[in-house]
C-alpha cells in the first residue's frame, strides 16, 4: 500500500513537471517562431516600399526618372536588398548595380518556364510576391519580389528587388537561435514537381519529431522549428519518475520487512529513524521545489499548515503570511461557496476527492484563475483530517477562453448589427467542382478563357454556393422581408451584368487566393439596380477548405453619383485655375512640402507640376540663393501668427532664368493652429526689371546732377578768380603812369591769361568725357598696357630707383577705351612715384583680384600717404591739392575719376600718413 501510494504520488508529481516542461517548451517555441515570423515579415514590408518608391520614378509616359539616383538610395536604405530591377513587359531592362548583374538584362521573365508562374501570379493578384528562392541568371541563390505597375489600369512591368537568400534568414534572426535544442527549416511547395521543397540544412524527415509552422503568404512559404532530440522530454522525467519509484520501492520494502519481522524492530528503530529523516527531507525539498503550487490545508479551520514556494509565489505572500491566513480569505466570493461544499463533502467522508477551477486573491490585490485539486490526508492519532492541495495556474487559459467567448459574441453582434450587408458562405462545394474540372493552380488566363467558353460551368457554380448566413441590413439592401428569401438561391440576385465579376471569384479560387475587392452591380427584389463595393474574405481556418467566407456588399451607389458629381467639378475647377494668369497652387503649413500646383507653372518656370510635386522641398530647393533664407523666415512667421501675406522674391526657372514672383498666400487655420496654405504666384518678371532700369536711369541722372552742380561751382569759381584778376590788371593798366609798369602789367596779363587758357583747356576735356556718349570700348590686354605706361614713366622710375611688381596672369582681358585706360594708368602711377616717401626706396605693387563678380585692379605704393580724415573730399576733387608739392595740379585725380565712372567702373583710395596708398580701381 505504502508502495503504491508513494508510486502514485511520484507519477502525479512527475506527471505534472512533464506537464508543465512540455508546455514551457511548446510556449518557447511558439515564441522563438512569432520572433522570426515578425522580422520576416518586416524584411518584405520594407521591401513593398523599396519597389512602391522605385515605382514611382516611372512618368507618364514609362519611363524611369532619375532611376540610378533614387535605386542607389534604395538600396543605402535597406541593406537586406542585393538589387533592383525595373522590368517593362516582363522584360529585366534595368538593373542597378549593374556590376555583377549584366547576365540578367533583356531576360523575359514572363516567358521563362522557371520564372513564368510566379510572375504571372503577382499580376493576377495586383499585389507584391516573393519568388524563389532559386538560382538568379547571374549567379546566386536569391529571392525575387516582384510589384507588378499598372498605368491607367494597363499592366506596365515590375519593379522588383533582390535579396540574397542568405541576407534574407541573417534578417529574420534564424541563425540567432541557439540550435542545441531546436532548428529551423524554410520550404515551399512546388507545383509542378508536387512536392515540399526544403532550402535549410538538416533537409532530414523530420516528421516524428515535435515541430510547429507558420505560413508566409507573402512568398507562399512555410517557416517550421522543430525540436532537435524527440526523447527530450522523455530523459528530463525519467530520472525523476525512476528515482521516486525507487523510494516507493524502498518505503514499501522497509515496511514490508517491518511488520514481518517485528523482532528486528527494536534494534532497526535507529536506523529507520535516521532514514524516515532523510527521507522526509528529501521529500521536502521535492514539496518546496515542486513547479506546481502545494499546500497542506487545514479541513476544519481552512489555515494553511504548509505551503511550498510555487504556492507562495503565485499568491505574492511570504511563508510566514500565508501561515496566519485560510483559503475562505484569499478565495473569491463567487467561488468560495462551491469550494466550501467541497469541503464539507470531503470532511464528511462523501468524497475522496475533488478539482475545481476557482479564483484567488493575490496579495497585490489582483485575481488569479487556478485549477485546484484536493486530496484528504487522515491523521488518526490525532482525530484531524487536512487536505493537500495542489494548485496550477490558469489565468492565462481563462483569459484566452474569455477572450474567444467575447469574440464569438463580438463577432455574432458585428455580423448583426454590422451598417454593412454582410453574407456568411460556403464554397467547399465550389471548390471541388473546379478541382475535378483541373483548373485549380491553372494560369488566370487560362480559367478566364475556359469559364468564358463554358458558361454552363459558371451556372453550375453559382448553384454549388451555400448561403450561411445574412444579416439584416441585406434585407434592406435587397428589398426582402426575412433571411430565407436569400439563403434559398443565390442565382436569384446575380445576373447578366453581376456574371462577369462572379467570374472574377472563381478565378480566385483557383489562384487560392484569400480575398478579392471588386466593385460591381446588383439587382434587388424590386428589380433596381445598385452599385456595391464587394469583398470576399475567406474566414481564418477555412483557407484550404472555403467551407466559410464572408462577403460584404456595401451599397456604393450614391457614393457613385457623388464621386461623378465630384469628378466633374474637380475638372471644371481645375479648367478654371489652369486659365488663371498664375501658379495657384496649396501646401503644408509647416513642412511647406506642396500638395497641389497648377498647370499654369510650366508656362512661367518651365517646370510641369508632377516634376514640382515629386519632391517635398521643391519650392525650398528653387528659390534664388540670396532670397531663400528670409523667404522662409518671413513666410514661417507669417504663418505662425496666422495672417494672410504676400511677398516678392526670386526663383530659379528650369532654363536657368532668374524669374521674380509676387506670392498671394491665404493661411488655412483650425483650432488656432496653421494648417495649410493656399495662394498664387503672380510673374513680375517684366515689372521688375522696369523698376530696376527706371531705378539706375534715376541713380544716373542724380549721380550726373550732383556732378553738373559741383562742376558748375568750380567753373563759377575759377573762371571768377580768372576774370577778377583780368579786370584788376586792366585797372593797373590804366592807371599806370610809366611805360615801365605797363610792360609789367601786360606781362602779368599774359600770365594770367595763359593761366585762363590752361583751366579752359582742363575744363574742356572734362567736358568731352562727361558728354562723349559713343566712346568705343575694346577687349585690350591689361598687363600690355601696364607695361606701355611703364615705359613712358621709364626716366622717372630709374631716377628715383623705383621698384615694381606685377601681379597678374598674362591673359587679363578688359573692356575698356584704350586712351582711357591708358591715361587712367598714367595718372596713378605717375602719382605714385611723384608723392613717394624721401626716406626709403619707392615700391609699387600692381595686383589683379577677382571676387566674385568684381574685377579689381590695385595699385599699392610705400609713399608719402594721404591724411583721409581732413582730405577725403578733396582727393577727386577739381584743383584739389594736399601735398606742398610744387608740381601738383589737382586735376590728374579728377580726370581719372571722371574717365573710371563714364566707363562704368568705380575707384576707392585706402592711404595712412608715412605708411603709403593703395587705389582700387573696379572695372565693369
Amino acid at each position: 500500500m505504502t508502495f503504491l501510494f508513494l508510486s502514485y504520488v511520484v507519477t502525479f508529481i512527475v506527471a505534472q513537471q512533464y506537464k508543465i516542461i512540455k508546455e514551457n517548451e511548446q510556449r518557447e517555441m511558439v515564441n522563438i517562431l512569432n520572433v522570426v515570423h515578425q522580422n520576416i515579415e518586416q524584411a518584405l514590408k520594407n521591401c513593398y516600399t523599396t519597389t512602391l518608391s522605385l515605382a514611382l520614378t516611372i512618368n507618364d509616359k514609362g519611363i524611369p526618372k532619375n532611376y540610378e539616383f533614387v535605386s542607389e538610395k534604395l538600396i543605402e536604405s535597406n541593406p537586406n536588398i542585393s538589387a533592383v530591377q525595373l522590368v517593362p513587359n516582363g522584360i529585366i531592362k534595368y538593373v542597378y548595380p549593374y556590376k555583377g548583374n549584366e547576365a540578367a538584362i533583356n531576360l523575359n521573365i514572363l516567358t521563362t518556364p522557371h520564372l513564368k508562374r510566379e510572375a504571372l501570379k503577382s499580376i493576377a493578384k495586383k499585389k507584391m510576391y516573393f519568388a524563389g528562392p532559386f538560382e538568379l541568371k547571374q549567379g546566386g541563390m536569391e529571392i525575387v519580389g516582384r510589384f507588378p505597375v499598372f498605368q491607367n489600369n494597363k499592366f506596365w512591368g515590375f519593379s522588383a528587388v533582390i535579396i540574397k537568400l542568405e541576407t534574407f534568414l541573417k534578417a529574420s534572426g534564424i541563425k540567432n537561435i541557439d540550435d542545441s535544442k531546436y532548428y529551423f527549416q524554410f520550404s515551399k511547395y512546388d507545383i509542378e514537381k508536387k512536392q515540399e521543397v526544403f532550402y535549410l540544412p538538416n533537409k532530414i524527415d523530420f516528421s516524428k519529431n515535435y515541430s510547429i509552422n507558420r505560413l508566409i503568404p507573402d512568398g507562399d512559404w512555410k517557416l517550421y522549428l522543430i525540436k532537435k532530440n524527440k526523447n527530450y522530454l522523455c530523459l528530463q522525467i525519467l530520472f525523476p519518475g525512476l528515482l521516486g519509484i525507487t523510494l516507493a520501492g524502498l518505503f514499501g520494502f522497509l515496511i514490508f520487512t517491518l511488520l514481518k519481522i517485528p523482532e528486528e524492530l527494536q534494534t532497526l528503530v535507529t536506523t529507520q529513524t535516521s532514514k524516515l529523516l532523510n527521507s522526509e527531507i528529501k521529500f521536502k525539498a521535492i514539496f518546496d521545489q515542486a513547479a506546481v503550487g502545494i499546500a497542506n490545508v487545514d479541513i476544519t479551520t481552512g489555515n494553511f499548515l504548509e505551503i511550498n514556494n510555487k504556492f507562495c509565489e503565485l499568491l505574492g505572500y511570504t511563508q510566514d503570511e500565508m501561515k496566519n491566513k485560510n483559503f475562505q480569505s484569499i478565495t473569491h466570493p463567487d467561488d468560495l461557496k462551491n469550494d466550501l461544499i467541497n469541503v464539507n463533502k470531503l470532511e464528511n467522508r462523501i468524497i475522496n476527492e475533488y478539482s475545481m477551477e476557482k479564483r484567488y486573491f493575490t496579495k497585490s490585490g489582483k485575481t488569479i484563475w487556478v485549477n485546484l485539486n484536493v486530496t484528504p490526508i487522515v491523521d488518526k492519532s490525532k482525530n484531524q483530517i487536512s487536505a493537500i492541495s495542489i494548485v496550477e495556474d490558469i489565468t492565462l487559459k481563462k483569459e484566452a477562453e474569455e477572450l474567444i467567448i467575447k469574440s464569438q459574441i463580438r463577432f455574432k453582434s458585428l455580423f448583426e448589427d454590422s451598417p454593412i450587408p454582410l453574407w456568411e458562405e460556403d464554397f467547399s462545394g465550389v471548390k471541388k467542382y473546379l478541382q475535378e474540372l483541373e483548373l485549380i493552380n491553372q494560369s488566370p488566363e487560362t480559367v478566364a478563357l475556359y469559364l468564358k467558353m463554358h458558361p454552363d460551368v459558371v451556372q453550375k457554380c453559382i448553384s454549388l454556393v451555400k448561403i450561411i448566413d445574412v444579416n439584416t441590413i441585406c434585407l434592406r439592401l435587397h428589398k426582402v422581408k426575412n433571411k430565407e428569401e436569400l439563403i434559398s438561391d443565390l442565382s436569384q440576385i446575380i445576373d447578366t451584368d453581376s456574371i462577369r465579376d462572379f467570374t472574377k471569384q472563381l478565378i480566385a479560387i483557383t489562384q487560392g487566393d484569400k480575398q478579392l475587392i471588386v466593385d460591381t452591380k446588383i439587382k434587388n427584389k424590386n428589380g433596381e439596380y445598385r452599385n456595391v463595393n464587394l469583398r470576399w474574405n475567406v474566414i481564418h481556418g477555412y483557407e484550404k477548405s472555403l467551407e466559410r467566407i464572408i462577403v460584404s456588399t456595401e451599397d456604393i451607389t450614391e457614393r457613385k453619383i457623388s464621386e461623378n458629381i465630384i469628378l466633374q467639378s474637380q475638372q471644371r475647377i481645375e479648367s478654371l485655375i489652369n486659365t488663371i494668369d498664375g501658379i495657384v497652387w496649396e501646401c503644408d503649413a509647416k513642412s511647406f512640402n506642396f500638395s497641389f500646383i497648377s498647370q499654369k507653372v510650366e508656362n512661367i518656370l518651365g517646370y510641369t507640376a508632377e516634376e514640382w510635386l515629386s519632391s517635398k522641398t521643391f519650392w525650398i530647393d528653387h528659390i534664388h540663393p540670396e532670397d531663400k533664407q528670409w523667404t522662409i523666415d518671413y513666410c514661417t512667421l507669417k504663418t505662425n501668427k496666422i495672417l494672410n501675406h504676400d511677398f516678392e522674391y526670386r526663383m530659379i526657372a528650369k532654363n536657368g532664368a532668374v524669374v521674380w514672383l509676387k506670392d498671394i498666400v491665404n493661411v488655412i487655420s483650425e483650432n488656432d493652429q496653421p494648417l495649410n496654405l493656399r495662394g498664387i504666384m503672380i510673374d513680375i518678371t517684366t515689372m521688375k526689371e522696369a523698376e530696376k532700369d527706371l531705378n539706375e536711369a534715376f541713380n544716373l541722372v542724380t549721380e550726373q546732377n550732383k556732378r553738373l552742380l559741383n562742376f558748375s561751382y568750380i567753373v563759377s569759381h575759377n573762371l571768377r578768380s580768372h576774370t577778377s584778376n583780368i579786370a584788376s590788371i586792366m585797372s593797373l593798366i590804366e592807371s599806370s603812369e610809366t611805360e615801365e609798369e605797363k610792360d609789367e602789367m601786360i606781362q602779368l596779363l599774359k600770365s594770367v591769361s595763359n593761366s585762363l587758357n590752361e583751366t579752359m583747356i582742363h575744363l574742356n576735356e572734362v567736358i568731352n568725357i562727361r558728354t562723349n556718349i559713343g566712346l568705343v570700348s575694346e577687349s585690350l590686354n591689361l598687363k600690355q598696357y601696364i607695361e606701355n605706361v611703364l615705359n613712358v614713366l621709364s626716366e622717372q622710375i630709374n631716377s628715383k630707383d623705383v621698384s615694381i611688381s606685377i601681379n597678374m596672369p598674362n591673359n587679363v582681358m578688359v573692356n575698356y577705351n584704350p586712351a582711357y585706360l591708358e591715361s587712367i594708368l598714367y595718372n596713378i602711377i605717375s602719382n605714385c612715384i611723384r608723392y613717394s616717401h624721401p626716406d626709403r626706396k619707392p615700391i609699387i605693387t600692381i595686383k589683379w583680384i577677382t571676387n566674385y563678380d568684381d574685377k579689381i585692379l590695385q595699385i599699392t605704393d610705400n609713399g608719402i600717404g594721404i591724411d583721409l580724415v581732413k582730405n577725403a573730399d578733396k582727393i577727386f576733387g577739381m584743383y584739389k591739392t594736399f601735398t606742398n608739392n610744387a608740381d601738383s595740379r589737382g586735376i590728374g585725380l579728377f580726370i581719372t575719376k571722371n574717365q573710371i565712372d563714364a566707363m562704368g567702373g568705380d575707384i576707392t583710395v585706402e592711404s595712412e600718413l608715412n605708411i603709403g596708398t593703395t587705389f582700387k580701381i573696379y572695372i565693369k
